[in-house]
């Protein structure tokens, strides 16, 4: 596989921006089509989609801080979603967090040193019985505790 150059992927941001121009409200489907095809929205992106959809860098930010699934830079191989709802939290999810985010000495988003996963918070799965609640990729996981994540996190190679 050839590296990406700043021009082919300066082409590839055009092309996709152009894709989207047509669509009413195409910042959305422009930004997850972005993420989709780089694993993040680029920063590169940012000059030439507030150029093509007149909007200023200030609301770009607004709309990419809002939504958490948005990411600046790529996602490890696995991405690990905990849970911060009320009844997660209630139910031990926070110090779960605490303790998951330490122990990898990461921050919420980030990704661990080997890439093998990033650590997100998440505002429900809809596992409030099952609380506290986590999600490793597609597998939802209810009840989780220290030794089932430790496990998953094992499992994804973290």
């Amino acid at each position: 596989m050839t590296p990406a150059t700043p021009q082919s992927v300066d082409a590839e941001i055009s092309a996709i921006i152009a894709e989207h121009l047509s669509l009413e409200g195409p910042l959305l489907p422009l930004l997850h089509g972005l993420q989709e095809v780089f694993g993040h929205v680029p920063v590169a992106a940012h000059g030439p989609i507030c150029a093509a959809l007149n909007i200023s860098k200030a609301e770009l930010h607004g709309v990419l801080s809002f939504y958490h699934d948005f990411r600046e830079a790529p996602a490890g191989r696995h991405v690990v979603k905990i849970c911060r709802a009320e009844a997660c939290q209630a139910m031990g999810g926070a110090a779960l967090a605490e303790s998951v985010l330490a122990k990898l000495g990461l921050d919420w988003h980030g990704t661990s040193r080997n890439g093998a996963v990033t650590i997100e918070p998440v505002y429900c799965l809809g596992l409030c019985a099952c609380a506290p609640a986590v999600m490793v990729d597609d597998r939802v996981v209810g009840r989780a505790d220290a030794a089932k994540l430790d496990a998953l996190l094992a499992e994804a190679g973290a």
